[in-house]
């Protein structure tokens, strides 16, 4: 299956080298606007540089875009008129109504795949929930970068929360009630470090945190649920699960438990610890994306998941002030 990268900055290069990986693929080349990085990634990657994307795109059945969020929606339309199936990195698009036009550009497309890289989903940690019945009542997340001033031209919201609020809203599978939010800019024109609270229908509370000022990295989820905690180390790509039985419940031969009194009679806990793999997430959804076009599948991350998380994205940055209350 011919590929071609849209885009070849810091995320580019690694797709590029994550596609050469790949054998199902066949990496056609890439295009990139500038050409002095254009001649830099050629010249390092052995990789050809087309010089007009509509001449590459004739030439590839799958377009990958890592290029800047600005571009999203016209690299992805001018792919998907030329026949392409595309692969868009997250956020979708830049904006709400961006990714709305390309939902009904995309239904002209219907045997035409769209995939959005909300990477985390192939995470083992995330991965590890799979055969867990999930009914969160609570959910809270922390997501923290030191500075960097690549991404800084966007709110801190789509640069970082944006993982999270793909994973909840995968996680809850509900609607969202009510959202508050906080954000400061500290050395950006935009936010820095934001707070948002999420109330869902179905009465699940998701508290969430990111921040690119801070000293120490960190990648969090915390879900609360009647009967067990889970804790998922996002940075050490592990996965704790605790359980609750009664004092009756059976327990494999092989598990240890421990006792817990409580008010309303004893408990024991069983803790699980997922097996940590270390995996290259972007080469698994770039696997996954040929998967889904060679079955005929529906992609795992959809142009729909990618855009309700933009959505919710914007509800935040609403609700903390940095967009104004009537942006659609």
């Amino acid at each position: 299956m011919k590929i071609g990268v849209a885009g070849t900055g810091h995320l580019g290069k690694i797709h590029l080298k994550c596609i050469k990986m790949i054998p199902h693929f066949e990496l056609v080349g890439f295009y990139d606007p500038n050409p002095e990085i254009a001649e830099a990634v050629e010249s390092e990657f052995g990789v050809k540089a087309w010089q007009d994307l509509r001449e590459m795109l004739k030439n590839i059945d799958v377009l990958d875009i890592v290029s800047p969020t600005t571009t999203h929606f016209e690299v992805a339309r001018i792919g998907l008129e030329a026949g392409c199936h595309v692969f868009i990195e997250k956020p979708v698009t830049s904006t709400l109504e961006e990714c709305r036009e390309l939902l009904e550009i995309s239904k002209k497309y219907p045997s035409q795949k769209i995939q959005i890289g909300h990477v985390e989903r192939f995470n083992p940690a995330f991965l590890a929930l799979e055969d867990i019945g999930l009914k969160p009542g609570f959910i809270e997340g922390h997501r923290l970068a030191t500075f960097n001033p690549r991404g800084t031209d966007v709110s801190v919201v789509l640069d970082l929360m944006i993982h999270d609020l793909d994973l909840i809203l995968k996680m809850v599978g509900s609607e969202v009630k009510q959202v508050l939010a906080k954000g400061v800019a500290i050395l950006s024109n935009s936010h820095d470090i934001c707070n948002a609270r999420i109330e869902f229908e179905n009465g699940t509370v998701v508290n969430l945190t990111a921040s690119r000022i801070s000293l120490k990295a960190m990648r969090k989820l915390r879900v609360f649920q009647e009967g067990a905690y889970i804790a998922l180390d996002f940075l050490e790509k592990e996965a704790q699960i605790i359980r609750f039985l009664d004092d009756d419940e059976p327990v494999p031969d092989d598990r240890e438990v421990m006792d817990l009194p409580t008010a309303s009679g004893n408990k024991r806990i069983l803790v699980d610890f997922a097996e940590k793999k270390e995996v290259n997430a972007i080469k698994m959804e770039l696997e996954s994306f040929y998967e889904c076009i060679s079955h005929n599948e529906d992609p795992y991350v959809s142009l729909q998941d990618g855009f309700r998380a933009l959505e919710l994205a914007e509800q935040i940055m609403i609700a903390s002030g940095e967009l104004p209350s009537d942006r659609s």
